[in-house]
């Protein structure tokens, strides 16, 4: 692998959809050596025939159009990752796992996966999984809170990117190596800022707020193909008011695990500059959620993506703590008869983030050192003939 410190670093892309490929086309025209790697390998045709994709930013100035040679397009993860630096996992959170299985023969020391974005526990559930799987390298996993791009495939081998954020943390599983990996990200992407943790990044997950919620209460009128702008009809007052219940039981399972967490109307004030006394009207301030049109079925990933992967594990990580998360419950709940799946069944509960039997100083020892004590160490305080998780005692 290359030495960061003084060359430019390679990069395997995972995921050749919307986000991957925007990325893995905006790398390459940046002159970063990109192996772009997809599960299906009909996906992969149209690139390997053109030899690359040719990414389209036409309103945005540090975004570089053009067509951009993939040195390897591959379904292979052996190939994808053999002798790259960073691997930046571009897929819905829902396939995290499964990619995680996937490299976990393949990595070696000093590489760096980057969820782009983690959801909710996304670093976790990957570090879980990987360990499960038997591999034992050196990798940092970390996760971005949220995706750079808002981005659309036009065809198979055309990207365009209407906007980028103008700041997206990062934390790395083993916090104290967040500052390392941000600094040999922003040699290509000085938008990506350090995040406190991977619990931060997690909880500051604010598709959770913006996602769900917004589809449950527009349920009738998706499902009979009403056009309408989703955040911008979709969200009147009362919903926001809904929102803001989702948003303040999120804060509190954040606070609760000794992590604070932004609000989402400060979130769009720092993501977007959109401010407001409130956040309906924060909302309202932020033109780029104008003209965005709301799906036209229920089968999309605001539902099957962030109700599983962001929802469940909020809630579930709320039950481990004792914090009470009824509105997040009722969203899961109503969600899953919408759509006829248990997302409690399929989601990212804290069994498969690997923290359910942990107690709160091991949940932060895992954030912070990536790694627990000696299992065999006692974790439980006694109390007459009983005795009782850690964090029982620490007030939560």
């Amino acid at each position: 692998m290359a030495n960061m410190e003084n060359e430019s670093p390679t990069y395997c892309v995972v995921g050749a959809g919307h986000g991957g490929s925007a990325m893995a086309a905006h790398l390459a025209l940046m002159g970063f050596e990109v192996n772009l790697y997809n599960r299906s390998p009909e996906r992969l045709e149209a690139i390997l025939m053109s030899g690359g994709v040719e990414l389209l930013a036409p309103e945005l100035n540090d975004v570089p159009s053009g067509f951009a040679c993939i040195k390897r397009a591959t379904s292979n993860m052996e190939e994808a990752l053999e002798g790259v630096d960073i691997v930046r996992v571009c897929i819905p959170a829902t396939g995290h796992a499964f990619i995680a299985e996937q490299c976990a023969p393949h990595l070696r020391d000093g590489q760096i996966v980057v969820l782009n974005p983690g959801r909710t526990g996304g670093a976790l559930e990957f570090h879980h999984v990987l360990k499960g799987a038997g591999c034992r390298s050196d990798v940092t996993v970390a996760e971005a809170q949220t995706f750079l791009y808002a981005c659309r495939k036009l065809n198979p081998v055309q990207v365009q990117v209407f906007r980028m954020k103008n700041t997206v943390p990062v934390a790395a599983l083993k916090a104290y190596r967040t500052a390392e990996v941000v600094k040999k990200l922003r040699i290509a992407f000085p938008r990506f800022v350090p995040g406190d943790n991977v619990m931060k990044t997690s909880l500051g997950n604010i598709g959770a707020i913006f996602h769900p919620a917004v589809m449950v209460f527009n349920a009738a009128r998706i499902d009979s193909a009403r056009r309408f702008e989703f955040y911008v009809d979709g969200i009147t007052p009362s919903v926001a008011m809904a929102l803001e219940n989702v948003d303040r039981e999120r804060i509190a399972v954040s606070e609760a695990l000794g992590f604070g967490a932004m609000s989402a109307r400060d979130w769009l004030y720092l993501s977007y500059s959109a401010a407001g006394a409130n956040l309906y009207e924060a909302m309202r301030a932020n033109p780029g959620y104008r003209g965005i049109s709301a799906p036209i079925t229920l089968n999309v990933r605001y539902l099957h993506e962030d109700v599983p992967m962001s929802l469940v594990p909020i809630a579930s990580i709320g039950d481990t703590l004792k914090v009470p998360t009824p509105t997040i419950k009722a969203i899961i709940q109503i969600a899953s008869i919408l759509t006829g799946c248990d997302y409690w069944k399929t989601g990212r509960t804290a069994e498969r983030l690997g923290i359910a039997e942990l107690s709160l100083q091991e949940i932060r020892r895992l954030v912070v050192e990536g790694e627990l004590a000696d299992r065999s160490e006692d974790r439980t305080l006694s109390m007459g003939k009983h005795r009782v998780p850690l964090w029982a005692s620490l007030g939560e």
